[in-house]
């Protein structure tokens, strides 16, 4: 999952998307909302984590005008505007969550895994596929019930595939959504990844197929192809 931050601390600027890298989101930073609204327009997104008071404004206002003109993403206000009237105004004005500074890292987290999960089509928290179990929340995998280790990259990856089962999805579509914008798409990472994915998932048949010229697609044992 891929989550834009809109910030202008620079304290805030490390702090927070390393606190959602380290639950396996992949993060861009904005730092003003004629920023945020170039990445918005580029990239897609699952969750937008919007700092209030920016240098170009209040992204109250903004967040507002895109809800008219039918912008669906979650917004989590993250600011220090902590009275009853500033938490009515976000929510009244297109927010979908509202958390104060100072705040804790874990209740950022958890929040925006929510909120990510939600994104414009609501996700289960559990993703099954054959014989795969992905917890969205635990940000754990199983197979046959048995707990298997990934890398950030790989969970996500592993985590979009399992959100379209037996869709062919695009290496572009995996750049898109399971990295950052620091991610060189004409690179082999989508490839490295999902080859790190597979032995990680050995156990039991193969479950991702490459698709020539294409991308790659979950498929059930008995579809397996040589």
């Amino acid at each position: 999952m891929r989550v834009l931050v809109v910030e202008d601390d620079p304290e805030l600027q490390v702090a927070v998307p390393a606190a959602l890298r380290s639950a396996m989101l992949a993060v861009d930073l904005a730092g003003t909302i004629a920023e945020a609204d170039e990445a918005l327009f580029v990239n897609a997104y699952d969750c937008v984590v919007f700092d209030r008071m920016l240098p170009d404004g209040d992204s109250i206002g903004y967040v507002h005008s895109r809800r008219q003109q039918g912008f669906a993403v979650p917004v989590l206000f993250l600011t220090a505007m902590d009275q009853l009237a500033d938490r009515v105004d976000g929510f009244e004005h297109g927010g979908d969550d509202y958390l104060v500074k100072p705040f804790a890292v874990e209740e950022l987290i958890v929040r925006v895994l929510s909120l990510s999960r939600r994104g414009p089509t609501i996700r289960p928290p559990i993703l099954r596929y054959a014989d795969v179990e992905l917890d969205t929340g635990r940000r754990e995998v199983r197979r046959a019930g048995v707990l298997v280790t990934l890398r950030a990259k790989e969970f996500s990856v592993l985590e979009f595939l399992m959100s379209r089962p037996e869709q062919t999805v695009s290496r572009t579509d995996l750049i898109e959504h399971c990295w950052d914008a620091a991610a060189d798409p004409m690179s082999n990472v989508v490839d490295v990844t999902i080859t790190r994915l597979r032995a990680r998932l050995r156990g039991g048949p193969d479950l991702i197929q490459a698709v020539r010229g294409r991308g790659y697609r979950l498929i059930q044992p008995s579809g397996a192809q040589s």
